[in-house]
């Protein structure tokens, strides 16, 4: 890391004096009143030391002298940004009492889209504000801050308070706030068991410090007094009415997070921005996308991990740079920080779940083969494309239909004319076991005759729109409906009641058992309304961050538009989240089944109500790729259920590329294969037998170990690990993981290696130590962390399972509902000591509380000695039969002679030398019961 002792900016400056002037006696009386307010025990003679406008601490500048001054050089890559806007100049950048230093573009190839450190910068220690008083109470910190000067933003907040809350051992709060003026704060994720779970006597694992000269704050790593975040004097603390900005030192460049945005996993801190803003924007390369998640997780040089949440949902920036550092700059809120304190990245995820909420539990049939496209235009032509996959053999259960099953494109309606047997049809797919899901959109249509569209009328005498801030009246957009669209407010009161009702009487006309919630950025066709929106100070801040078009209204509503609990500039990115809330607590009220919805937008806890999936991208190899980082960062946001459109959503796709993506769809957590109306026909079916191979193939083994990723989606939900697994959160300590996104985990021992390349039968992956087996030939391979070069066959895709696992199975079927009635099987994978280890979760796959009630059957397996156990976890009942009919065991080098079930007479198995492979079929075991199974070697 460079050093930064001792640097000050190098640009000459003119004399800025700063001076608060005639706001010496305000802040004298302000000041007064919070101390006694506040029970903050402090001399009243130092009171007014501080806050006499004579002071020195008033009249300080940065350059005080009329005679230019030449300063100390600061390294590039600890340049922060004090002219973020465009258009910057000498005379702009030294007016805000900053650096000028102009910088020759070096044309860095290797990333184009870079920024670069900046021309104008803040020297160092820029005096923004300064302690004035502070208290400790155990582990919690207390303290009032006054502005030294004047930023270049208005209304800047005269005084503020920054305070502590110890949440955990592991989890500190540090939140930055205006004490005399309430100021707005996300209603999601929900804050109400925060302070009931805080530990009160705790040891924490973070240090907290602060420099009574500078603001911001720092943490470190109580045991090892590493400091991970650094942000006392850095880069202009700023918290004005509408710019709030704070940056800090980084400890490490292996940083992962900050989305939703198209990157590689572990991002570029080579001047990178990201800019957090819901919008409907096609998945591109900087560019802020549906969601918005600032959050980040970080490995630091020594290993031990820690996350940060800036929990503010106002439009922000988010800067990376090498030294490495970080900014957070957003237009609204309060500085609101979490930390997390791991050190490993399972356990970072897990404490910032106890924030976020950890993510639902899915019913089992979600985990199935999932099929959609825009455009069916019919019930008879979604009826064959469903009835042509089914006659494959395709592994498959859920069909989905886009927005044209509605009338007019109105939600909560059917088409009586192109749709009209859709309720006899739902009634068929029900009939086989399969679901059926259909979309809903987040606006309401307007200008259907008065009495005869419900959904308008009653959201009127309900008052559950969003208001145009001049007339007080819905605010009037454009969607996909005929002639105008309004949006409910998901913040007011009556709106849960509302949306319940309304798909209660959509769900009475077909009975449809999951939703998904689209254009809930939310999208409208508008720039606002019809004429734009008016100018106002919330359309049109003082600074935009760099959002695509630059307009915060770009295909929105107005910032001004008016929600319950204020204005859309602030409610925007908890826009999505809202509507997954309502939709939730609707479908478990009327299905009294568990909920399953997707969602297209996204925030902060969005998880613990809903899936996503990554949007309208395209038909290409290079989305094909992207795509696996987008779902693992998903997985960090806690957001387990994710996928992205196999095959694509735009353009067309190859039979090749469509054949790769069938492959490593079948992994997605969220299995959906789904085309847009102007393109090729895209089912695996359509595309040819090839695609149709691969897909019965893959899915064949996705429906085969549904009960392990059933049981890594149970543990996400208690405890909030992750199913889709980054390299690097199993084996944090191999330093060659930290930048792997084209392979990935499931758990911790099914690992997923994909052919991202056209025409190619081979792939090269990484393989991190330790010992690992090829799930079909079975071989054996130990690495000592390298790379091998694997071969995958046009309908393969290679897959690894690590020594020491024991994965619980199914015989699979063409259905979950058909294969959980089969027989039960463990594939064991003996680690170098002949150990290995797993668990399973079993319940009816459906029921709401299944675990608060009991009503399961949670089992761990061990091998150890040359027998496999099994014994409970926790204490559960289930009336429903679990037979185990197989295990296999890989890595057994050692003939083996004889095989016991209980200790009993042996049994018949097989077992295959040059493989080193133990078969034992034909069992029927109660797993409801402890058993063992153990062999014996032949002497």
């Amino acid at each position: 890391m460079i050093s930064i002792k001792n640097v000050l900016c190098n640009q000459s400056v003119k004399k800025h004096s700063f001076a608060l002037k005639s706001f010496g006696f305000r802040f004298l009386f302000i000041f007064f009143t919070l101390t006694v307010t506040s029970l903050i025990v402090t001399p009243v003679h130092a009171i007014f030391h501080v806050y006499a406008p004579s002071d020195p601490i008033l009249r300080t500048s940065y350059a005080i002298d009329d005679n230019e001054q030449k300063f100390g050089n600061i390294p590039k890559a600890l340049r922060f940004d004090c002219h973020p806007e465009d258009g910057a100049s000498q005379l702009s950048c030294t007016n805000r009492g900053c650096c000028w230093n102009p910088i020759d573009d070096d044309n860095d190839s290797e990333n184009m889209y870079r920024l670069d450190a900046p021309f104008c910068y803040y020297p160092e220690d820029w005096p923004g504000y300064e302690f004035i008083n502070s208290t400790i109470k155990g582990n919690d910190f207390s303290g009032f801050l006054i502005r030294k000067v004047k930023s270049f933003y208005n209304d800047d907040i005269p005084v503020i308070k920054m305070e502590t809350t110890t949440l955990s051992d592991s989890i500190l709060r540090v939140k930055i706030n205006d004490p005399q003026s309430p100021r707005y704060e996300p209603p999601w994720p929900v804050k109400s068991n925060w302070e009931t779970s805080r530990v009160k006597d705790s040891s924490p694992k973070y240090i907290f410090q602060t420099d009574s000269s500078r603001p911001g704050f720092a943490i470190k790593r109580a045991a090892d007094n590493n400091t991970i975040f650094d942000a006392i004097g850095k880069g202009g603390f700023i918290f004005s009415e509408r710019f709030l900005q704070i940056s800090s030192l980084l400890p490490s460049h292996n940083i992962y997070g900050l989305g939703e945005h198209r990157t590689k996993l572990k991002l570029n801190t080579n001047w990178n921005s990201f800019t957090m803003f819901n919008k409907d924007q096609p998945p591109t390369e900087q560019a802020n996308l549906y969601g918005s998640h600032p959050f980040y997780i970080v490995i630091e040089d020594s290993g031990d991990c820690h996350g940060v949440l800036f929990l503010n949902s106002n439009a922000m920036d988010i800067i990376l740079q090498p030294a490495p550092a970080i900014t957070f700059r957003t237009i609204g809120g309060i500085l609101d920080f979490y930390f997390f304190m791991g050190p490993t990245p399972a356990d970072v995820l897990r404490q910032y779940a106890e924030i976020v909420g950890k993510p639902f539990f899915p019913p089992y049939w979600s985990l199935g083969f999932h099929l959609c496209q825009l455009g069916y235009g019919s019930v008879s032509r979604t009826r064959e494309v469903w009835n042509r996959t089914r006659n494959a053999g395709i592994p498959f259960d859920t069909q989905w239909n886009d927005i044209d099953y509605m009338e007019n494109r109105n939600d909560f309606t059917y088409d009586k004319k192109n749709f009209k047997d859709l309720p006899q049809f739902v009634d068929e797919i029900h009939s086989m076991g399969m679901h059926y899901i259909p979309m809903i959109d987040a606006g309401v249509a307007v200008a259907e005759k008065a009495g005869t569209y419900l959904p308008y009328d009653e959201g009127l005498r309900d008052d559950v729109f969003v208001k145009d801030a001049e007339t007080n009246q819905p605010f009037t957009g454009k969607v996909w409906n005929p002639i105008a669209t309004v949006w409910p407010d998901f913040t007011h009161p009556n709106s849960t009641a509302y949306y319940f009702r309304m798909l209660k009487s959509m769900h009475d006309m077909f009975a449809f058992d999951g939703l998904w919630i689209d254009m809930n950025e939310p999208s409208n066709f508008l720039n606002g309304k019809v004429n734009g929106c008016t100018y106002n100070k919330l359309d049109y801040p003082q600074y935009v961050p760099h959002v695509v078009d630059r307009l915060l209204a770009t295909k929105t509503l107005c910032m001004n538009a008016k929600h319950h609990l204020g204005s859309h500039y602030n409610l925007h990115n908890t826009y999505g989240t809202g509507q997954a809330i309502a939709a939730n607590l609707a479908m478990r009220k009327i299905r009294s089944k568990r909920p399953f919805i997707i969602s297209r937008s996204t925030w902060e806890g969005a998880g613990h109500y809903a899936g996503h999936w990554t949007g309208d991208i395209y038909s290409s190899w290079h989305d094909l790729r992207m795509s696996i980082p987008e779902v693992l960062s998903y997985s960090l946001y806690q957001v387990p259920m994710v996928g992205a459109d196999i095959c694509g959503f735009d353009g067309n796709a190859s039979v090749s590329l469509c054949n790769r993506w069938v492959q490593l769809g079948a992994f997605y957590p969220f299995a959906r294969n789904h085309n847009s109306d102007d393109t090729i026909v895209q089912d695996p079916v359509a595309m040819g037998d090839l695609v149709v191979e691969s897909a019965k193939k893959a899915l064949m083994i996705r429906y085969r170990f549904l009960p392990y990723l059933y049981t890594l989606f149970f543990k996400a939900h208690k405890f909030g690990d992750t199913v889709a697994r980054p390299l690097f959160v199993e084996f944090t300590n191999d330093r060659n993981t930290y930048s792997i996104d084209k392979q990935f985990l499931w758990g911790r021992s099914l690992m997923i290696i994909p052919v991202l390349e056209e025409n190619e039968v081979e792939v090269t992956a990484y393989i991190p130590p330790g010992p690992w087996y090829d799930f079909y030939s079975k071989a054996f391979t130990f690495s000592k962390g390298e790379n091998f070069t694997l071969k995958a066959p046009l309908d393969t895709i290679p897959l690894m399972i690590r020594g020491g696992s024991i994965l619980p199975g199914q015989t699979p079927n063409v259905t979950t509902t058909l294969s959980r009635k089969n027989k039960f099987e463990l594939l064991v994978a003996l680690d170098g000591n002949g150990f290995a280890s797993g668990e399973l979760y079993w319940d009816d796959g459906d029921s709401l509380d299944s675990f608060e009630k009991q009503q399961f059957r949670w089992l761990n397996f061990t091998v150890k000695d040359q027998k496999l156990t099994s014994r409970k976890v926790e204490k559960g009942g289930l009336s429903q039969d679990m037979i185990l009919g197989r295990v296999s065991v890989m890595g057994i080098s050692r003939k083996v002679h004889r095989v016991f079930l209980n200790d009993n007479s042996s049994i018949p198995f097989m077992y295959n030398k040059r493989r080193l492979y133990l078969n034992v079929r034909g069992l029927h075991v109660d797993l409801k019961r402890n058993f063992t199974l153990s062999w014996a070697f032949e002497e």
